[in-house]
């Protein structure tokens, strides 16, 4: 069976230098240090303190602040690295409530969808349906914790009951939301790419060359439980020139030297609501994506470009220096101040890791209140 491999002949990689390798590291270090102060000064904040109140308000909070955080990312790979990210289709509205599809070419598709985010005013409200062994990764565990990403074993035996609660408690209407999912579950490689095949021509499925076949059980309990609440789904395709690149190959900036996301707005009006009728939509979906991903390959970019504008290099640059004061100040008062700052900080990062680890949200105080009578009433 064939598997389809992008031709960028005419785009290389760029050599990865000592002095790109430099930056690479230092632009990474700058970015963790600053999530971490991020984390234990505003994310507990945000997320703790201030959610034993209102959940809405904590949700505002914890956006905020870690929208100027994730607003860092898109400043590297477009500014610093001078990655021409490309976007193409429609022309998506700010501020609707969206499920967002994509397909997974690489270990770093969701970091690009924070470019598209931050356009529309949204990257701190983006949460990301993610394998649970991502949480257990230093300090970025805390980060999807705090930031209510759902966690996924991807059996779907296991991981329904937690999904459905998790979609259950993003509802409200008043909540900003995006909601990222890729269907396919895993990134695209040529194994992957061969096996997805064979079950598909034993099966009576179509014959992917670019994408993989999408499970549909995530995608359908996304819309069960959220269709009354969102305004449409997204339908993200990414490709890269000249090709797919990996984590370090980002931060450093010798690859990918052109990003290139096709955004489809579907109302949820056109689509299914049965789940065997869903499952044939998100199939013929991905049969699209891999003609989109075929035409790409041969032509070197998606239909109807240029439906996204640059970013404001000078508004970017006022958010860094202003994440930078912040957490730099966090940092001296650590460091430097008194005693209690310690105690303080080390007893948020043990929390931290107790909270990621057995997935513990406290409720607000009247919620807390009403449970305990029910309780005892009981």
């Amino acid at each position: 069976m064939e598997v389809q491999k992008p031709s960028n002949d005419a785009m290389k990689h760029l050599p990865l230098t000592p002095l790109r390798a430099i930056r690479g590291v230092v632009c990474l270090l700058v970015l963790v240090s600053t999530a971490f102060m991020m984390l234990v000064y505003f994310g507990f904040l945000g997320a703790v303190i201030i959610r034993l109140f209102s959940i809405h308000y904590s949700r505002r909070v914890t956006s905020f602040f870690f929208g100027a955080w994730l607003a860092l990312w898109p400043f590297l790979f477009e500014k610093i690295n001078k990655t021409k990210v490309i976007f193409s289709g429609e022309t998506v509205p700010d501020g609707e409530r969206i499920l967002l599809i994509s397909n997974h070419r690489t270990e770093v598709d969701w970091m690009y969808l924070w470019d598209l985010a931050l356009r529309k005013g949204r990257q701190g409200y983006i949460k990301y349906i993610l394998k649970s062994s991502l949480m257990k990764l230093p300090l970025f565990g805390w980060s999807f914790h705090i930031l209510e990403f759902i966690s996924v074993e991807r059996k779907w035996e296991v991981d329904e009951l937690n999904m459905r609660r998790m979609l259950s408690s993003l509802k409200d209407p008043q909540d900003s939301l995006w909601l990222a999912l890729f269907p396919e579950g895993t990134d695209f490689t040529e194994q992957k790419c061969i096996r997805s095949q064979k079950y598909a021509a034993e099966n009576g499925l179509p014959v992917l060359k670019h994408v993989l076949l999408p499970k549909t059980k995530g995608f359908s309990a996304c819309l069960e439980e959220l269709r009354g609440s969102l305004d449409a789904v997204y339908d993200v395709t990414i490709g890269y020139k000249p090709s797919c690149p990996t984590f370090f190959d980002n931060a450093s900036g010798v690859n990918p030297s052109e990003v290139h996301m096709h955004v489809q707005r579907i109302p949820l009006d056109n689509i299914p609501t049965s789940e065997d009728e869903v499952t044939t939509w998100l199939m013929n979906r991905f049969h699209l994506k891999d003609q989109l991903l075929s035409d790409f390959d041969s032509e070197g970019h998606f239909p109807h470009e240029g439906s996204e504008g640059d970013l404001s290099t000078l508004r970017c640059l006022v958010n860094l220096v202003a994440v930078i004061v912040l957490t730099g100040t966090c940092a001296y008062l650590t460091i430097f101040s008194s005693i209690w700052f310690k105690i303080y900080v080390s007893s948020v990062c043990a929390y931290l890791t107790a909270a990621t680890i057995f997935n513990i949200r406290p409720l607000p105080l009247v919620s807390l209140v009403k449970v305990l009578f029910k309780c005892k009433s009981s």
